[in-house]
């Protein structure tokens, strides 16, 4: 019963966190978007009211100047940071101020998997050399580190592909696969069973790169 009790409380423990990690990023990112849309709207209303057209339209025009000016501002920010300097600067800030804010982090990299500018974790399937020699290991990418040419990878023990180990390895040490996650870890449920698709897909890409 003890036992029971324990998994269950687990389990809600876990689901709850689970929620909260998913929701809170994108509720604090919605209130920041508000907050930059009222202080744009409040610079932008005196200009609408010395056009000469009824309120509500005002209330329009004073809408879609501020959405204008908004998507504006993210454009040239994104424009910028395109740039070396850019990218030193920007990171010189996220490194000093932003990444001492409360939350930042997380908000950051739910924003990034949102737009699709990064990856959601385990989302990518591998196949990993960690110890240099002809033994491969299929893997999921957790985190890509550029700066280091560093890639974590957690490699699931079979048959259950919860459990597993954690290594930090090479880019040159991991084969990215066209392969869906999901089927890669029916392979590793299957204690190896249908591992020919991933093997057949890295010598596929092999062949084409030897072409190219």
């Amino acid at each position: 019963m003890k036992a029971h009790f324990s998994r269950l409380q687990r389990f809600l423990s876990a689901t709850l966190i689970g929620g909260v990690v998913v929701i809170l990023p994108a509720y604090i990112f919605i209130i920041l978007i508000r907050v930059l849309y009222n202080f744009v709207i409040k610079l932008v209303n005196p200009i609408s009211r010395l056009l000469d057209f009824p309120d509500h339209i005002q209330r329009w025009i004073a809408d879609l100047i501020a959405l204008g000016l908004v998507i504006g501002l993210f454009f040239v920010v994104g424009l910028v940071v395109q740039t070396n300097l850019g990218k030193r600067f920007f990171a010189f800030i996220e490194a000093n101020i932003l990444k001492q804010l409360p939350f930042y982090s997380l908000v950051s990299e739910s924003v990034q998997q949102l737009i699709g500018a990064k990856r959601m974790p385990f989302s990518k399937v591998v196949l990993v050399d960690v110890y240099s020699n002809p033994t491969r290991m299929t893997g999921f990418v957790v985190d890509e580190h550029p700066a280091t040419n560093m890639i974590t990878v957690f490699v699931p023990t079979a048959p259950n592909p919860t459990n597993g180990f954690i290594f930090h390895v090479r880019e040159d040490q991991v084969v990215y696969l066209n392969i869906k996650p999901e089927d890669a870890i029916r392979t590793v449920i299957g204690v190896g069973i249908g591992s020919s698709m991933l093997f057949e897909d890295m010598y596929r890409q092999a062949t084409l790169k030897s072409d190219d």
